[in-house]
């Protein structure tokens, strides 16, 4: 039997909400607006990817806005909007094309519903306590976009003045990503049309920030000079697609754990084992910073679409290792369907659907949630909680450490591998496994039998 840690502490709104000045004073009105993004969220914070086409028969921002409730159930407390822009249909990819292919960066697609649906989503994800980020896509823009005509000295070109697709730096060769149109960033003009738009979200939308794709191809000055000035207007919060720790130095406050990620598909493949961890969690102490924040996943949309389900990618380890991306210092993410045990590769240029039936995963985050919301051993932010790694008799096999802080603790012990093991951990103290309320009381000498993909949470009195 898992084991699984539930919390008694009472979940707490996140923020009171208040209202902010903008310049639509129908607006103003009509959103209920939390307070600025805060550090403290940060700590505490379940990120939650919603893709909208996708996650209801609808596919629509009213569909989606009617569960947000729902999410609150699960400790979410931002929420991720896959781009909500209109999509070319210039070499569009499959009937409906990529999200990513964007038209106007100021406008929503229809297929979602007007912006008076996509605003009501964001009042009640505010008035739920939860913060709304956005999908920014500022290395390409689809084929119908205004600047192709209009500026297409915009847009990277080939020696014969042609428009092209995004290029592999390394190779010098097509992503194929033939649907969309790379921008050219020596040209400042562009920078400040791209950074007027990103401001209209926050100043008029009231959104709270974004999550911004492939971060690594655009150059780290124009995201310092977009967040500077999207932080002139309120504090927002930034997601880099990317695991480049010079973008964590002014513009952005979290990147992707990509790097852990594919440690865990490959540990629960058996391909690598608990040194692999051991020493990306080593190299990470030397390259960032103390208050770089990592979010932490099992699954995306890329990982879902392109690469396979979790349960594809990690076959029994999956429950171990979404409980892991909650133990371990940083932010975890929830992508649709997940917490309904989703176990199909979501189409990615056609209509497809989640189907909403509860099984073992919804009751597990939900539990996580409570217990990332109210734990401050769990805290994953700017000021996370300490992470010490436990020696084990079976180092290479079982996974332990102790997280700390405040006077709050909790132990994490996983046997990593899909086979029984018998081992001993290196720790001392009188813990409680929430899941039967016993108390156990752990010394270096302390035998523990798991079985394959076994986990343990225990927590301080």
């Amino acid at each position: 039997m898992k084991k699984l840690v539930i919390t008694v502490m009472a979940f707490c709104s996140l923020l009171a909400c208040k209202e902010q000045p903008g310049k639509k004073e129908k607006q103003q009105e009509e959103q209920s607006k939390p307070a600025p993004v805060s550090d403290d969220v940060l700590e505490t914070a379940v990120i939650y990817e919603a893709n909208i086409r996708q996650y209801s028969e609808e596919g629509s921002f009213n569909a989606f806005a009617r569960d947000i409730p729902k999410l609150k159930e699960l400790g979410v407390k931002i929420i991720w909007l896959m781009p909500v822009y209109p999509i070319s249909s210039t070499k569009s990819k499959g009937s409906l094309g990529s999200y990513y292919a964007i038209t106007d960066y100021t406008k929503v697609n229809p297929e979602f519903g007007s912006m008076e649906d996509f605003r009501h989503l964001v009042k009640t994800a505010h008035d739920n306590d939860m913060y709304v980020i956005l999908d920014w896509v500022a290395n390409h823009t689809g084929w119908d976009h205004i600047w192709i005509k209009e500026h297409p000295e915009y847009y990277t070109q080939d020696k014969d003045g042609t428009i092209i697709d995004p290029l592999n730096p390394e190779t010098g060769e097509s992503w194929d990503w033939t649907d969309v149109a790379d921008l050219n960033y020596d040209n400042q003009e562009m920078r400040q049309e791209m950074i007027r738009d990103m401001r209209y979200w926050i100043e008029e939308e009231g959104v709270d920030g974004y999550r911004c794709d492939v971060a690594h191809q655009v150059p780290v000055d124009f995201w310092e000079d977009a967040a500077a000035a999207l932080r002139e207007i309120k504090p927002v919060f930034m997601l880099a697609e990317a695991e480049q720790p010079e973008l964590l130095e002014n513009a952005f406050d979290m990147q992707y754990a990509w790097e852990g990620h594919h440690i865990m598909n490959e540990i629960a493949q058996g391909k690598k084992d608990v040194k692999a961890w051991d020493d990306y969690m080593a190299k990470n102490d030397t390259l960032l910073e103390s208050d770089d924040i990592f979010m932490n996943f099992t699954s995306n949309h890329d990982e879902n679409s392109w690469n396979g389900t979790v349960f594809e990618r990690m076959g029994g380890a999956a429950e171990t290792f979404a409980v892991m991306t909650y133990a371990i210092p940083g932010m975890p993410l929830i992508y649709s369907g997940q917490e309904y045990d989703m176990d199909k590769r979501l189409l990615f240029f056609e209509k497809d659907t989640i189907r909403k039936e509860k099984g073992k995963f919804y009751p597990l985050y939900e539990k996580l949630g409570k217990l990332k919301n109210n734990n401050k051993a769990l805290h994953g932010g700017k000021n996370a909680a300490a992470y010490q790694r436990l020696a084990t008799s079976e180092d290479t096999k079982v996974l332990a450490f102790r997280r700390e802080k405040e006077g709050d603790a909790l132990l994490f012990i996983a046997n990593l591998t899909d086979k029984p093991v018998r081992f001993t951990v290196e720790a001392k103290g009188v813990f409680k496994d929430y899941e039967t309320g016993e108390e156990h009381a752990v010394n270096p000498g302390t035998g523990f039998d798991f079985q394959p993909w076994e986990y343990l949470i225990l927590t301080s009195e």
